[in-house]
C-alpha cells in the first residue's frame, strides 16, 4: 500500500481522479481533482454553484462541451456523489428516486473518445461516513466495445488509509487507462493536509483544480486552482 503522494508521483498523468480517506483525525473524505494536457482541459474551474454543487466549467467565455464541463459533486439527504463526467448528475437522480447505490452506478459507460475511452468513475458516500461505493465503466483492453462496470463497496476505513481511482497513467511517454483502484495511505491529519498532500503530489504543470469534502457538508468543500485558472 503506497502512500498517495508516491501513488500519484510514479503516474505522470493521472487524469482526474477519486479518493475515499480517512484521515488521521478520524474525519473521512472525499477528494476530486483534475489534470489537464491541452489548452481546452486547462481553461477550467472547479467551483460551488448557488444550488450547492461542485461543477467543472470553462474559465472563458467557449461553449459548454460535455466531455470536459460537467456536475463534479452533488448533496444529497442521506449521500453524496462526485466523479469525473455527466454521470455524476445521473447518478444522484437515480438515488433521489429511491435506488439503491448498486443500482445506481449500473448501466454507466466508458466516454466515446477514442482510442483511450476515457473510464467513467463515480463515487457514492453515504453522509454518516461510513460506507462508499466506487463505480468504474471502462474500456476493455482488447477489441471488445462492451463496457466493463467495477463495482467496489469501501467500508470502515481506518485513519490513514484510502481508496484511489484515476482516469489515466502514464510513464510519460504513452497513457493508458489507470488500474481499476489502488489502496492508499495518506500522511494527512486533517482536510487542509489532505487536500496540501493531494495537491503537491499531482504534476505542477498539468494542475487544474482540487477539491476535499465531507460526506454532508459538500458546501464546505475545501477547493484549490492553479494560476492559470480564475474563479
Amino acid at each position: 500500500m503506497d502512500l498517495l503522494k508516491n501513488a500519484l508521483a510514479g503516474n505522470d498523468y493521472p487524469g482526474r481522479g477519486v479518493l475515499w480517506c480517512t484521515t488521521g483525525d478520524g474525519t473521512t473524505l472525499g477528494a476530486y481533482f483534475l489534470t489537464g494536457r491541452s489548452p481546452a482541459s486547462q481553461a477550467r474551474t472547479l467551483h460551488r454553484t448557488s444550488a450547492g454543487e461542485l461543477i467543472v466549467a470553462p474559465s472563458d467565455a467557449r461553449e459548454h462541451d460535455r466531455l470536459r464541463h460537467y456536475v463534479a459533486a452533488r448533496q444529497g439527504p442521506n449521500w453524496l456523489v462526485f466523479g469525473n463526467g455527466e454521470q455524476v448528475s445521473t447518478v444522484a437522480d437515480r438515488l433521489a428516486s429511491g435506488q439503491a447505490p448498486l443500482l445506481a452506478l449500473d448501466g454507466l459507460d466508458y466516454e466515446p473518445d477514442p482510442p483511450i475511452f476515457t473510464p467513467r468513475l463515480t463515487v457514492i458516500a453515504d453522509n454518516e461516513g461510513g460506507r462508499a461505493w466506487f463505480g468504474a465503466a471502462r474500456h476493455s483492453a482488447g477489441d471488445r466495445t462492451a463496457t466493463n462496470r467495477l463495482t467496489l463497496r469501501i467500508s470502515d476505513l481506518p485513519p490513514g488509509e484510502g481508496v484511489l481511482m484515476t482516469t489515466y497513467h502514464s510513464n510519460g511517454q504513452e497513457v493508458a487507462t489507470g488500474a481499476p483502484f489502488t489502496e492508499i495511505r495518506t500522511t494527512a491529519e486533517t482536510r487542509s493536509g489532505l487536500l496540501d498532500e493531494l495537491w503537491s503530489a499531482l504534476p505542477p504543470h498539468l494542475r487544474i483544480a482540487a477539491a476535499v469534502f465531507a460526506p454532508g457538508d459538500l458546501a464546505g468543500s475545501s477547493i484549490r486552482h492553479t494560476s492559470r485558472t480564475r474563479v
